[in-house]
């Protein structure tokens, strides 16, 4: 399940993806109600028309076109899905054009991020891997149940596998992300089934980054829900993400080689706040104001 107003009309939608089921997406009517959109919108099947077996979700901007997107994990023989929000309330299924139908047709996944761990400015994806069936080799020997997760660069909106630092296959199933050691770069913790969680410390670079933490006044305490731009990068507030689990509610943003950003954010109140010339390198608290 996921959060995010696809639509830009102020208020916040759910997807939800289902095991052999079509996808939902409930729209927000902003009167206490909602309207399952899915078909119509484009994200409800797979680009042929098909059923999926959708496991976690992540419902955030992979492109940086300012709107959410959404990417659901899938079992063997169906490649990740990617859907891409056009606009208009309607989606685009776009899983072959970023690169995850090489990556994806032959692993399980679970939950999923899609976080900057580079600090350049675009969101990677972070995929908690390994099959539902522990004697899946025996039916068909090319799948595993074990796997190693995936790790994959965003490289303007094409997704590229890299190391993840992992040499273990677990059966993965949760996956959470933040900066668990407040150095400015994304960490992963991913539980599996059997074992120890596994811990993925991000060792870091060069680039600059900016943490936000949100205090609303009109809005609720956390400010989820808001939408967030920080030089021209979106990212919507949620403790929500992929599969059974939750993350660091500070929102992340790479800065690349910027020092100082533009910061912008639409409340869920509707005020509209603006701080300019913040420096990088910093976890910052913004304050909603209490008056429009």
């Amino acid at each position: 399940m996921g959060f995010a107003d696809y639509d830009g009309d102020g208020f916040t939608d759910i997807f939800v993806s289902n095991d052999g089921m079509q996808q939902y997406l409930y729209h927000n009517n902003g009167n206490g109600t909602f309207t399952e959109v899915g078909l119509e919108s484009g994200a409800a099947l797979s680009e042929d028309g098909r059923r999926m077996s959708g496991m976690g979700v992540v419902f955030q901007d992979y492109d940086n076109d300012g709107r959410p997107d959404v990417m659901v994990t899938l079992l063997p023989r169906e490649i990740y899905g990617v859907y891409h929000n056009d606009g208009g309330g309607s989606f685009t299924y776009r899983s072959l054009e970023t690169g995850l139908g090489a990556l994806t047709s032959g692993s399980s996944g679970w939950s999923l991020g899609l976080e900057d761990f580079d600090n350049d400015g675009w969101k990677d994806l972070f995929v908690a891997q390994g099959h539902v069936l522990d004697n899946v080799e025996r039916i068909d020997p090319s799948l595993h149940y074990l796997e190693l997760p995936l790790l994959a660069m965003n490289h303007n909106g094409r997704f590229e596998r890299v190391d993840s630092g992992s040499t273990v296959p677990v059966a993965a199933r949760g996956a959470a992300f933040g900066d668990l050691n407040n150095d400015g770069w994304q960490d992963a913790v991913v539980t599996t089934l059997g074992g120890h969680p596994q811990v993925f410390l991000n060792r870091g670079g060069k680039l600059h980054w900016l943490t936000i933490t949100l205090r609303g006044t009109r809005s609720n305490r956390d400010g989820y829900g808001a939408r967030v731009q920080v030089n021209g990068q979106t990212r919507f507030a949620t403790s929500t993400n992929g599969y059974l689990s939750a993350s660091d509610k500070r929102l992340h943003f790479g800065l690349g080689t910027a020092e100082k950003a533009t910061i912008e954010i639409n409340w869920p109140s509707g005020i509209h706040q603006t701080l300019n010339d913040v420096h990088a390198d910093q976890f910052l608290e913004v304050r909603e104001p209490e008056k429009p």
